[in-house]
Order: structure tokens, then sequence, then C-alpha cells
């Protein structure tokens, strides 16, 4: 084979086509004629002497050797950005960029208030941030689109390297005026008397309380049901019934006294945990390093410095990656 055949080219080529799942759609993408980027995946193929794609009528799926090929394109374009990365930060995390992917329970409260305390010190980073389903989030860093998933799991993920893991019990959320905002916990049979609004099906809650349920021979009846977590936080805020999520979710909207999280104390509502997530072998560009020391000073604590604080990470003082713990 000739090395040369892996050029930066036929890869970025190549790997647009894996994530659109189309020849025509990866033109648009990269605003290429459909025939050049047809032939850099024939040059491949015939160079690699195998199929890269299997050609459905839904479009184009890369076939084993496809698979391996963009692991390795992912891996090169990742290395490319971090070099980029790497010089800039020579003049001291004055520029950069994060990429980071969420699960929607961190994207409304949690994670504007983390990017915000974070340039503070830093005001040449800048972030930005896909929110999708918990597995989607999983996705994005799996895939090298995201540098940093933060999100709620229930089991390892392959190619995924932990950060940061802590539990993430769910709890029940209400106004302050609700007659259950004295109690200092409850159980998922005392909630059956109460209008209740529960996530789709895809969210690690709403999966956990299914599977609680069964376990009990519960059955509730949701009045209100939505994709949207925040929807139905806001429900449970208005006095409209009770909802349920993470501390995290609402964590500064507790401490403003805008609503009561209640802790739920049947066994398997704690079987959900915090993830902070980065793609398995890569290593980091510097500014992603300091926001990814950054989210594990202030996940566990549960405060966030809204203001220049000497605790924060410097250029001077980003942690080594050294191998985390899988979860």
């Amino acid at each position: 084979m000739n090395p040369r055949v892996l050029q930066e080219t036929a890869l970025r080529y190549f790997l647009e086509v894996v994530r659109c799942g189309s020849i025509s759609e990866a033109s648009g993408k990269l605003n290429v004629a459909p025939s050049a980027i047809s032939r850099q995946i024939a040059r491949l193929e015939s160079e690699l002497d195998t199929l890269l794609f299997e050609r459905r009528a839904r479009g184009m799926v890369p076939s084993a050797a496809g698979e391996l090929l963009a692991v390795h394109a992912r891996h090169m374009q990742l290395e490319a950005d971090r070099i980029g990365s790497e010089i800039m930060a020579l003049r001291g995390l004055q520029r950069g960029k994060v990429r980071l992917a969420s699960s929607e329970g961190f994207a409304v409260d949690f994670l504007p208030a983390a990017i915000a305390a974070f340039r503070k010190r830093y005001s040449g980073i800048h972030f930005h941030l896909m929110v999708g389903a918990p597995a989607q989030a999983t996705r994005y860093v799996r895939e090298g689109d995201a540098d940093i998933g933060i999100t709620f799991s229930l089991k390892p993920e392959a190619d995924i390297t932990v950060a940061l893991r802590q539990p993430a019990p769910i709890m029940a959320l209400v106004s302050p005026h609700h007659e259950l905002a004295v109690k200092k916990h409850i159980s998922l049979a005392q909630l059956q008397r109460y209008p209740l609004a529960l996530p789709s099906p895809d969210t690690t809650l709403r999966q956990l309380f299914d599977i609680c349920c069964s376990r009990q021979n519960l059955a509730f009846e949701s009045i209100f049901s939505s994709d949207y977590t925040e929807a139905l936080i806001n429900f449970a805020m208005l006095g409209g019934g009770v909802a349920l999520a993470g501390e995290i979710s609402v964590r500064y909207r507790i401490q403003q006294q805008r609503v009561v999280a209640i802790p739920i104390r049947d066994q398997g509502m704690d079987s959900r945990f915090i993830e902070v997530q980065t793609l398995a072998k890569r290593t980091l560009p510097t500014a992603t390093q300091a926001f990814l020391a950054f989210l594990k000073e202030h996940i566990p604590t549960g405060q966030l410095p809204l203001s220049p604080n000497p605790l924060m990470p410097t250029a001077d003082h980003i942690p080594s990656q050294s191998a985390p713990e899988r979860g």
C-alpha cells in the first residue's frame, strides 16, 4: 500500500461521508463536488484493497474495515486540532476552544455557570456546547465531535475515559409552597397521589423510575410528559405538581429557594451517576485540560466561583492526564 493514500484530504472526505451517511450530503457539508469525494473514496478502497462502505438504499454505512479507518481518521484529526491548540497555548491560555457535549440536565444551570466562571479567568477561551440524550452526549465524545462529555450514566462505555464519576440520585421537585416541601425524604408510593411530570423514555431518569416502579408494582399516570426537561422543572416550580431531576440540574434554583428537591428513598433511585467523559487514549489540548480540571474540582463541591478565584487552575498548574478510574 502506498502510505500517501492516507493523506489528509482523502481521510477528511471519507470521514465526512461516515458522519453524513451519503456522498451527496457530505458534498454539501464540504462544498466539494460529489465526484471528487467518490474518487477519493474509490482510491482509498483500491489502495487498501477492501470495501470501506456498504451501499444501502438509505445511504452508506461503513464496513468493518471502514470502521477501523474511521477510528484512525478521527484520531488524526483530533491530534491535528490538539497541536494547533498547543501552539496557541504557548501564549498562556489566551486562546483556545473547548467543545462540550451534555445531556439537558447539565445544559440549563450548571454548564452555563461553569463556563461563565471559567471565563472570568481565561477570557480568550471559547466554548461550543451540544445537547442531546445521555447516549448522544457520549457518542459525540466517542466520534471526536466533543472534547468533554458531561452526562448521566448507568454503565461503563467503550472507548471512553471517565475523568470524574459520582452518584446522582433522583429527587422529587416541588414548589416551595407545595405541601411536600417540608419533607426530608419521600417514597415513590407517597408520590402517587400527586400530579406527576415525567421525561421521555430515552433518559436515564425515566429508565430508573420505570424499573423501580415495576419492582414495586407501582402504577403512575403522567399528567405532563416532555422530552424538554426544563418544561417539567418549571411546571413543578410553578406549583403544577411533582417533577423528577438530579440535584445538579436545579442546583442554583435550590440555592435561590425557587424549588425544593426532596430525596427519594426507594432502592434504585440512586443508581445513576454523573460522568465527565473524554475519548480514551486521546491527549487533550491545554485549554480542554484546564476546563476538565475545573469541572473535577467544582462538580463535587456544588459551588462555582462566579468571580475571580485563586483556586481555579492556572496554565502552570494543569494536572497531568494520568489514567483515571473507569466507571
